[in-house]
């Protein structure tokens, strides 16, 4: 055979490797199997809404758009080699910065519940959602290019924590404690896996839990929610409502539920349902085998998650791993805080379910998420895909 022409083949095999994207099989299941039965719920728990609309699908229909335009956003932000967001990543820290600014001047921000929290684009964009994915974005620049600062000083952790903490102030104005506080923890927990020092690092933490406390003690409607989490029955037809209609709901449920769109709790007693107390509908529809089967698909992404980032770091590749822990400590934490929220575990907070409540510019930026760790993970595969001896054992075994 010509040897040019053995050449030119080895080169274009070389080139389809370089193009390819490698998926992970069990991510995208469990992604996917989330936004499915996030739809059927969330249609579920809104259909009776759309009454006063005089369209019953009104709700199921945006969702599906969302859902649509989530996915769009998802294959984006997988596009772009990750060289490019490191190279952005200020870029985008201070973009999002100027978008929480805009959301507080009168006019532009839309305020829902006496929280200016959205910029109406068309749809509803939250714009601490966005400020969270750029803040993992953010973070894992830092650590790449400061990972040694990080490991010997103090000074390596105060700094990135001070600039989140600017971005914290102005959430707190909106007011987000719930977004602040995500954000802050997913920072925390980035430094920590990037070799932290554990005595300042457990000083850091206890100094912004005391910090924490004293934001919540310092707003009235805050504390009364503490009081609230702890005596939920002293007043179940006002301030303690909603937390004892979304227990009922999970009582309602039993271990099988009551069947697929027989919820009561969602017609006439617990509001939000289709929002942030979704899981309350959930376990009163399928029951405990439906929560647990929800709890198990979050387990499984955020495994993967952090799977994609230990082969991100074997492979040397540290913003790209730091990127992926990010963003699983993310969707842990904001699953975890819903969850208890609609269990009465935690105190209540609005915060959603990712990938699963009603919402536009949640749902756009969680799929945005996965998708970047998509990105992280066909990259990693790519790069063991073009070395000489082959992928080891445990990337094969992934």
């Amino acid at each position: 055979m010509n040897p040019r022409l053995v050449n030119h083949h080895k080169s274009l095999i070389l080139q389809f490797r370089q193009n390819r994207f490698y998926l992970d099989p069990l991510l995208l299941v469990a992604a996917l199997s989330l936004l499915l039965l996030g739809y059927v719920m969330s249609s579920s728990a809104s259909l009776h809404l759309g009454d006063k609309l005089a369209d019953d699908f009104y709700y199921p229909r945006q969702q599906l758009m969302h859902i649509a335009l989530g996915l769009i956003a998802g294959c984006a932000v997988a596009w772009p080699r990750l060289e490019v967001w490191e190279k952005i990543s200020h870029g985008l820290y201070l973009g999002g910065l100027m978008l929480l600014v805009l959301v507080l001047i009168p006019g532009l921000g839309t305020k829902v519940n006496g929280s200016t929290r959205w910029l109406d684009v068309g749809i509803r964009i939250q714009v601490s959602e966005v400020f969270k994915l750029i803040s993992v974005i953010y973070m894992a620049s830092y650590i790449d290019r400061h990972i040694e600062t990080v490991r010997t000083s103090v000074q390596g952790m105060i700094r990135p924590l001070g600039l989140l903490a600017i971005a914290c102030v102005l959430l707190e104005r909106e007011p987000d404690l719930g977004a602040a506080v995500i954000i802050m923890a997913t920072a925390l927990g980035m430094l920590f896996l990037g070799g932290a020092r554990l005595l300042p690092f457990g000083s850091l933490l206890g100094l912004l839990g005391v910090g924490g406390m004293a934001l919540i003690y310092g707003k009235a409607y805050r504390s009364e929610r503490l009081d609230i989490f702890w005596h939920p029955f002293d007043d179940p037809q006002h301030s303690g409502y909603q937390l004892t209609q979304a227990l009922m709901a999970f009582g309602r449920g039993e271990w099988t539920g009551v069947g697929l769109g027989s919820s009561v709790q969602k017609l006439f007693y617990l509001p939000e349902a289709h929002t942030d107390f979704l899981f309350s509908i959930i376990g009163e529809e399928l029951g405990l085998w439906g929560t647990t089967i929800v709890i198990c698909l979050f387990a499984i992404l955020v495994w993967r998650a952090f799977l994609v980032g230990q082969m991100a770091e074997a492979a040397g590749s540290r913003f790209a791993a730091f990127v992926a822990y990010g963003v699983g400590i993310w969707f842990c934490l904001q699953a975890f805080i819903n969850m208890g929220v609609n269990m009465g575990i935690l105190p209540t907070k609005g915060l959603t379910l990712p990938l699963m409540s009603y919402g536009g510019g949640s749902m756009l930026v969680m799929c945005a998420a996965v998708g970047l760790l998509f990105r992280v993970r066909s990259e990693v595969v790519e790069a063991y895909a073009r070395a000489p001896k082959g992928k080891p054992s445990w990337i094969r075994a992934s």
